[in-house]
């Protein structure tokens, strides 16, 4: 299944080419949408336009990326213009360009900056220093996105989302307590065996145990969610499996071909995983999940 999902903010572990599938587990309506860790908020852009949920709420415990979030939603224009301008202004001078923005935004932290360096960064992989500041290094190879298909994209988002969404910057654990049965989590959150906590290069991580309590509770709160969580290349796993203890249906969703891999010579697809939980269950339709859970999902979404 292949969707054309407006994707304005790019971000590493945005889930973009897996959100058509991932829609495949949603319930046909649902009150609200919930993503405790909002990221590029592929998901929600593409139930948004699906039209299966009445509301949308999205919460990220980075301040400066829910930031962007207000002005991409409720200032389109602005932020289309705001970047537009930087764009421009880089020509001839992208690598010394670069680190003035990064500076700028290090100061400020206006939007505008946050949007530009990720479209120029090193894979939209957002790093921090030990003093909280930005300092992930440019892409040369590339100068970001046209301003035109940024505004574009920009402007649907806004259309889709402006008059039934909720922004926070919260913890997770908060967001989810007002979390009703007649709605769904997704969690994303940063991806286990990248995001170390003794790593100062990231904002924040979140600890495993806290996070298997917390969606224990949800079970016994009869909430649906899904969570996007670990996963593997060829046979190198990644992260921590999230215990049986919990009920989940585990599946496997291929992402494609390893980049890192290829850049090493080897020839390796990416798996990501995808929980279920009984609540959701209970609300869609699959195979038996003895067969189902077996079964590997291949897409195949160019790259914009």
């Amino acid at each position: 299944m292949k969707m054309n999902i407006p994707h304005p903010i790019p971000y590493q572990g945005s889930k973009r080419q897996l959100a058509a599938t991932i829609l495949r587990y949603l319930p046909a309506q649902m009150d609200a949408l919930i993503e405790p860790f909002a990221g590029s908020g592929a998901l929600s852009i593409a139930a948004a336009s699906k039209k299966c949920c009445k509301r949308v709420i999205l919460n990220d415990i980075n301040p400066a990326l829910m930031t962007l979030w207000q002005f991409l939603v409720h200032e389109p224009e602005r932020l289309a213009n705001f970047y537009e301008r930087l764009w421009m202004a880089q020509s001839g001078r992208e690598r010394t360009f670069y680190d003035l923005v990064r500076k700028r935004f290090n100061q400020t932290h206006h939007p505008g900056y946050f949007l530009y360096l990720l479209a120029r960064c090193v894979k939209a992989s957002v790093r921090y220093n030990a003093q909280g500041e930005f300092n992930q290094s440019p892409d040369n190879r590339r100068k970001g996105r046209q301003p035109e298909k940024m505004r574009d994209d920009i402007l649907q988002v806004s259309h889709l989302l402006r008059h039934n969404i909720t922004l926070l910057n919260q913890d997770y654990r908060l967001v989810v307590k007002t979390a009703t049965p007649d709605d769904v989590v997704y969690f994303d959150p940063p991806y286990q065996g990248v995001y170390a906590s003794s790593d100062p290069r990231y904002l924040t991580t979140i600890d495993y145990d806290i996070f298997v309590d917390e969606l224990s509770r949800l079970n016994e709160r009869q909430i649906p969610f899904i969570v996007s969580y670990d996963g593997r290349t060829g046979q190198k796993k990644f992260g921590q499996p999230l215990p049986l203890s919990l009920n989940l249906m585990h599946i496997e969703l291929d992402a494609g071909w390893s980049s890192q891999a290829t850049l090493l010579g080897r020839v390796e697809r990416t798996y990501e995983s995808l929980y279920l939980s009984p609540a959701l269950m209970a609300k869609i339709d699959l195979p038996p999940p003895t067969l189902f859970s077996m079964r590997q999902l291949v897409l195949f979404e160019d790259m914009v």
